[in-house]
């Protein structure tokens, strides 16, 4: 008994050891199982089954292509895990269209393995969706359309890019706009890429005919581009030359060819447009300058039309029938300096519009010889009510030592890093209105450029308190910041510049103080000044000569700023009884800007037969 209870207790030993060795093998391989399981699933469709010994069979699972146990008993863990890995997957994969079933691959695999375990009665996850084959449209189960919002898009240049709330790819889909002139740009993209490949091209003996084919067809581009730049002026068969020199360069690119070369080349052109760009842009300032400094062909048409009528017709002499009135002080006398027939026809008319009493107001428009037949035939057509204008050809003024060509105001152009002005200054011809109008004894000078929108006729009661210019001063700039233009002197630093298109003149005062023989006396001393423009002498002779001279107007006389200032508020237009164009888009231009326009229109007499005739539509 004691030899057969020892062997008994040696066997029972031998057995526990055996069981815990087997132990520790299953508790190594089963991890080892999970992990192959879970890697193969994600690359096969089918089930990767691990077969132990029969010995240790029951502690081994079978994994299906997901890494989900073919066991109902199979832990949550686990299988939340599996769905997590899948979810992390989904943002990296291309947007699945509408009308795409599935997702190839991954939509296939998903749906097999959620078939196969409702096929077996296991529970089937609540995120996972079966669905017929057929109309299938699911990623992970998940309807497509719910997970639109982390899948991703790609943008032209072939990188992905979320679409969500402020990401670029919805800005851009929501601020996508046609391109204009496709083809013109096609065209420059593949002449510049021709070009860089030709040099190379053409060192290869062998590649004659695509030699001559490459230069054949940049020479019909460059010829193409030279004759248009939009897409309407291309020759009908454009699309087939863009094919054919698509092909010359493929055939170009398949060859091996030196980097080196193309990279020379590309450098050569690049430097090429540069200095095309820069050319271009010189160009283009040039081209604004003649644009704006010149007389529209339109309003040249109208002015010649108008004094080829005044000889075919001669007009009564109304000079005699407004003469008393010319001279008689007692009557508001405006002074319009002006070559351009439209723009002294709107000054008036709007002058006229807003006086309370028009059959006191006389009108006198200065204007050269050329137009001066014009300018009389237009107001003898287009009457302004009771008022009287009177035309002047100050070329034929009877004035003694004095220069008769006429200056219209000058515009002098002040700009600073960030901003930009123009001040509006008298002209030659102002300084001779003392001797042109030697009867009268208080005058209103109006620019060319102005609209009047309200009675002007408070001006004339107005107290300069002894001096000869009351004007607008513009606060914008101070004198200090014009030194650098007109150099030093005795002058505030912090003092406003007035400015012209408003200004009412005492002459009486004027003639007392000797304005215009200071004026001339000024100009003469800077004549000598070889680095100073005619511009910056008279601005500084007139600031010089009006030192403290002018009387400061009210602010709400006179908004300037409209010929070059976009953010001018619509509230200070509807407050100011004077709108001042000053700057280069005028509103007779095509350049001027489109906003302020309306207010300058609505004083144009559009019922004249000259102006259909000369196309007139500022």
């Amino acid at each position: 008994m004691k030899g057969g209870g020892g062997g008994g207790g040696k066997r029972r030993w031998k057995g526990l050891v055996i069981g815990v060795l087997v132990l520790v093998i299953l508790s190594m391989l089963v991890p080892l199982a999970f992990l192959l399981g879970l890697h193969n699933g994600f690359h096969s469709s089918g089930f990767v089954t691990l077969q132990p010994s029969s010995a240790s069979n029951d502690g081994f699972r079978q994994f299906d292509s997901f890494g989900r146990t073919n066991d109902s008993k199979v832990s949550k863990s686990e299988s939340d895990h599996v769905d997590e890995v899948l979810r992390k997957l989904v943002p990296v994969l291309p947007k699945v269209p509408k009308d795409v079933e599935k997702i190839k691959g991954l939509g296939d695999i998903n749906e097999s393995s959620t078939e196969e375990d409702a096929r077996r009665g296991l529970p089937v996850p609540s995120n996972v969706v079966p669905s017929p084959v057929s109309t299938s449209n699911t990623i992970d189960g998940a309807p497509t359309k719910e997970i639109q919002h982390t899948m991703v898009n790609a943008d032209e240049t072939g990188k992905a890019c979320q679409v969500k709330y402020g990401s670029y790819c919805l800005w851009r889909e929501e601020n996508k706009e046609p391109m204009k002139d496709t083809n013109v740009k096609k065209m420059k993209d593949q002449l510049f890429v021709a070009r860089a490949y030709y040099p190379s091209i053409a060192k290869m003996p062998s590649q004659s005919k695509l030699t001559r084919d490459m230069k054949q067809n940049i020479q019909d581009f460059e010829r193409i581009l030279s004759e248009g730049s939009a897409d309407t002026d291309l020759p009908p068969q454009i699309d087939k030359k863009l094919q054919k020199m698509e092909d010359v360069i493929s055939k170009a690119k398949s060859f091996p060819v030196d980097c080196n070369n193309v990279d020379k080349k590309l450098r050569q052109i690049l430097d090429l447009t540069d200095d095309e760009v820069s050319f271009h842009m010189k160009q283009s300032v040039f081209l604004y300058q003649l644009a704006v400094q010149t007389m529209p062909k339109s309003l040249h048409c109208l002015s010649m039309r108008l004094t080829v009528e005044y000889f075919k017709s001669p007009l009564p002499d109304v000079d005699l029938s407004i003469a008393k009135k010319s001279t008689d002080p007692s009557l508001y006398h405006y002074v319009i300096i002006s070559n351009n027939v439209l723009a002294s026809s709107v000054v008036i008319n709007s002058t006229v519009s807003h006086a309370r009493d028009s059959k006191n107001l006389v009108f006198h428009v200065l204007t050269d010889e050329q137009n001066y037949f014009g300018m009389k035939e237009w107001f003898f057509r287009n009457p302004c009510k009771v008022a009287s204008v009177q035309v002047l050809n100050t070329e034929k003024l009877d004035l003694e030592n004095h220069d008769l060509h006429l200056s219209l105001p000058v515009e002098f152009r002040v700009s600073f890093r960030h901003s930009t002005h123009y001040l509006t200054i008298f002209s030659h011809s102002h300084y001779l209105l003392p001797k042109i109008f030697p009867n009268l004894e208080k005058v209103v000078v109006l620019d060319d450029d102005v609209v009047v929108q309200r009675d002007l006729s408070p001006l004339w009661d107005l107290d300069l308190e002894g001096k000869v210019n009351g004007a607008v001063r513009t606060c914008s700039l101070r004198l200090g910041q014009l030194k650098s233009h007109i150099g030093g002197g005795s002058f505030d630093d912090n003092a406003c510049p007035w400015m012209s298109g408003l200004n009412i003149i005492d002459l009486g005062k004027w003639r007392e103080f000797g304005v215009s023989e200071t004026y001339q006396r000024l100009v003469k001393e800077q004549m000598n000044a070889r680095d100073k423009s005619s511009e910056t002498i008279s601005l500084r002779a007139s600031l010089l000569t009006f030192q403290d001279l002018v009387y400061p107007l009210d602010n709400t006389w006179a908004l300037s700023g409209l010929g070059y200032d976009h953010s001018v508020s619509a509230q200070a237009i509807k407050d100011a009884a004077i709108l001042h164009y000053n700057g280069n888009m005028k509103p007779w231009l095509e350049l001027g800007i489109p906003k302020y326009k309306p207010y300058w229109k609505k004083f144009l007499n559009r019922k004249d037969q000259f102006l259909t005739d000369c196309n007139v539509n500022p």
